[in-house]
């Protein structure tokens, strides 16, 4: 059974920290970039950060977390991390871990197929 299992959500008070983490198991296809997508009340889901798995892995961040949230991964447990620190309020959403082939809009247009799994998600609610 495929499946993306999260854990670290909470309440924190604003300019707090949390730690996400995201362990994939099952997963029948190579994957090749995990990530983490988050979706406040009202509003649609957006990239937070995401790490490719190959050599150094190269890293994505959404402008609004640059310098305060690190992403990382360890390859042979599946597992990627999201570090946040100095939390905001607007960082309330529920967080969604994301695994995928990392095939591009090129190689779908080439025959290759994307393929990719969510987490349930986890709730992360930043309030004094």
């Amino acid at each position: 059974q495929v499946q993306l299992v999260e854990s670290g959500g909470g309440l924190v008070q604003p300019g707090g920290s949390l730690r996400l983490s995201c362990a994939a198991s099952g997963v029948t296809f190579s994957i090749n970039v995990m990530g983490w997508y988050r979706q406040a009340p009202g509003k649609q889901r957006e990239l937070v950060a995401t790490v490719t798995s190959g050599g150094i892995g190269i890293i994505n961040y959404a402008d609004s977390v640059k310098g305060r949230f690190t992403i990382s991964r360890d390859n042979a447990k599946n597992t990627v991390y999201l570090q946040m620190n100095s939390l905001k309020p607007e960082d309330t959403a529920v967080y969604y871990c994301n695994a995928n082939n990392g095939k591009s809009a090129y190689d779908i247009a080439r025959g290759h197929r994307y393929l990719e799994v969510w987490g349930q998600g986890t709730l992360v609610t930043v309030s004094p």
